[in-house]
């Protein structure tokens, strides 16, 4: 597209210069640590090549962290520029690819892979697996996933970040209203990442339908994996409706066709259709994990069976069905007409009915409970309150009459920060308190946790609540600045305020993660709360294949009845047998390579470097497809050394017999 040069970086803004910088020390410091350490061949054999769900589970979880900062940084910026009238702190135009970026990291790069990361890490447990169906098509999602988001984010330094909006409506996204290449990116760098997310959704369907352990029939599955199960059949549904959307997106603006031009015959709402015909079942991707999240926490914590687990069930499923069917809410003001908007207002206001079913679930499971205030419980409890004003908010904007005055405003932008906060970001934090011991051996600190929870809630509704009566005021979004005789300024500013305690939170947070690294107990019981489900009943952190025998399970919460039957906690010598487990590969990483390198050719618009490089891509699926490794066998001395040495622990259920 004859871009120039010195156009290529960007020049001119000193947020951006202070990042280039700051992205260059960070790249050099890593390097050299590593190299200082000798640790390029721990962290090729361990890490990067690595076809382990649970070590892929981490590394989709420290990415996330990583994105959750960056998409966190976005927001403070925003804020920054709205807590005072007529603000020049950032302009027009950097303001709008903040609010693009921020939309789609939070969504796409730090929930997603947030619940991604924790499901690798618990399904295959949960179930009784020693892997998932397809070790290296796990690794391959994640390291296109990683290839997509790191695309995603160099357009802030490189080339220019898209700033059509995180849904970027056409015409704006089209070359007549942006003609840079910003839009090439969110183009290009989505569609990579959500090929990695369809093969998860893949992967995980087959995982739990043919990988469960003796005796887990559907019905005796605990409740994370029933709602990964659902969410990855919504993935496979929803995703292949984005990558279209998207495909479409990149011939409109490198190729010069018209599927969403007017002027050329194509259709813009077809778009916002294709769009949110994704966008709307995305919002249950991510929340449906959640729940599952919840149920596994708050049943653990009340010492008590979930209540009502069939209609838990069913309700997930009616979820599922009704997200498909409500898309057209996100666009009542767009002229689809009364009995349009009426249907799809009837069946907006539907799904608070299974919503509402499990909210009682939950309430019930802690009715007469023995609850134990954990760090993990807290969120849970939190949780509660925080997403029921998210949905009566949502319920009110299911009116499609209300709705042309709630929509274009902050009330709307509170509404979905206070459905996506605490029934996703809540989720992600109390499931990492609760399965950290699980994934690492040792516990994060509750005391330091309790400061993490009690200043990202307080801050969160700080933040939040004050847009709820800056949009019944009026105040729109999307807007840069105001006039200082709007009146908006305090509750902007009370809303800024929030913002930085919140991040404050997110610090302290981090500090945990930092101290208990350094300072945590890791002589601790591979059950450290007392917990329900198989993933308690191995060790912590979990050997490379899992189960030294695979579990029979009898009933729901089989760990629960196993350590109060004292049955099946005992290992004998006789049971042990050689396991089979897949070896590493380097294919998944190079695939990630190429794929970021062609895509980074194509936002450029250098069609015939992009085509070379796609060759690559090639011939890594050739080279796959005359891989004949069939993986290694773990003998049994090997076995027994490593059972030994965390079954003979003092306060373990578990008894290795020799």
């Amino acid at each position: 597209m004859g871009i120039k040069w010195d156009e290529f970086f960007i020049t001119g803004d000193p947020l951006i210069l202070g990042s280039q910088i700051a992205i260059l020390l960070t790249m050099i410091g890593a390097v050299a640590a590593i190299t200082y350490l000798k640790k390029w061949k721990y962290l090729w054999t361990e890490w990067l090549t690595t076809v382990d769900h649970k070590k892929i589970g981490i590394m989709y979880i420290i990415s996330a962290v990583l994105m959750f900062f960056r998409g966190g940084m976005d927001g403070l910026l925003m804020k920054a520029q709205t807590a005072r009238p007529e603000m020049e702190f950032l302009n027009s135009q950097h303001y709008n690819e903040i609010f693009t970026t921020h939309g789609v990291i939070m969504i796409l790069f730090m929930a997603m892979p947030f619940l991604i990361g924790l499901m690798n890490v618990v399904i295959p447990l949960q179930i009784g697996a020693r892997d998932v169906a397809f070790p290296q098509l796990n690794a391959l999602s994640f390291w296109l996933f990683f290839s997509g988001a790191m695309l995603f984010n160099i357009s802030f330094v490189i080339g220019g970040s898209p700033d059509a909006g995180w849904t970027s409506y056409f015409p704006l996204a089209g070359k007549e209203f942006s003609p840079g290449i910003g839009n090439n990116f969110y183009a290009v760098a989505l569609q990579i990442a959500g090929i990695g997310t369809l093969m998860t959704g893949i992967n995980f369907i087959v995982t739990i339908l043919k990988m469960r352990t003796k005796g887990m029939t559907l019905m005796k599955m605990p409740m994370f994996t029933w709602t990964t199960f659902v969410t990855s059949i919504l993935i496979v549904a929803a995703f292949p409706i984005f990558t279209v959307a998207l495909a479409l997106m990149t011939f409109d603006r490198l190729y010069g066709t018209h599927f969403f031009t007017v002027s050329g015959g194509g259709m813009d709402m077809l778009w916002a259709n294709l769009f949110w015909l994704w966008g709307h079942p995305e919002v249950y991707i991510v929340a449906l994990p959640a729940f599952g999240i919840f149920s596994e926490v708050i049943a653990t914590f009340s010492r008590k069976s979930l209540f009502g687990y069939k209609s838990m069930v069913f309700s997930i499923l009616g979820i599922a069905l009704l997200s498909m069917v409500v898309w057209v809410h996100h666009f009542y003001t767009m002229g689809s007409g009364p009995a349009v908007n009426s249907f799809f207002s009837i069946t907006t206001m539907a799904i608070a009915i299974p919503t509402g079913v499990k909210m009682f679930n939950w309430l019930f499971t802690m009715r007469k409970g023995r609850i134990k205030i954990t760090s993990a419980m807290l969120w849970a409890l939190a949780f509660v309150p925080c997403f029921v004003i998210g949905g009566v908010t949502g319920v009110m904007l299911a009116m499609g009459a209300a709705d042309y005055q709630y929509h274009n405003t902050l009330f709307l932008v509170a509404h979905f920060h206070y459905v996506l906060i605490p029934g996703v970001v809540f989720a992600v934090f109390a499931g990492l308190y609760y399965w950290w011991p699980k994934m690492f051996g040792f516990i994060l600190n509750e005391k330091i946790g309790k400061w993490h929870f009690w200043l990202f809630v307080i801050g969160f509704n700080v933040t939040f609540m004050p847009m709820f009566f800056l949009g019944l005021n009026g105040a729109v979004r999307r807007a840069y600045t105001y006039s200082a005789e709007s009146g908006f300024a305090p509750l902007f500013m009370l809303s800024a305020i929030g913002s930085i305690i919140l991040a404050a939170g997110f610090a302290v947070f981090c500090y945990n993660i930092y101290w208990s690294i350094r300072y945590a107990d890791r002589n601790i019981s591979s059950d450290p709360w007392d917990a329900r489900t198989l993933e308690w009943s191995t060790a912590s952190p979990v050997q490379f294949y899992n189960f030294a025998k695979l579990p029979e399970v009898k009933s729901l919460d089989p760990f629960w009845h196993m350590k109060k039957k004292n049955e099946g906690l005992t290992l004998f010598d006789s049971e042990i047998e050689e396991i089979h487990m897949p070896s590493n590969s380097w294919l998944p990483i190079y695939m990630g390579v190429i794929f970021g390198i062609a895509g980074f050719l194509l936002v450029f618009e250098w069609h015939i470097a992009a085509a070379v490089a796609a060759i690559g891509i090639f011939a890594g699926l050739i080279i796959r497809s005359f891989d004949y490794n069939e993986g290694f066998h773990v003998k049994k001395d090997e076995i027994h050394r490593i059972e030994n040495a965390w079954r003979k622990t003092e306060g373990e259920v578990h008894d290795h017999v020799s």
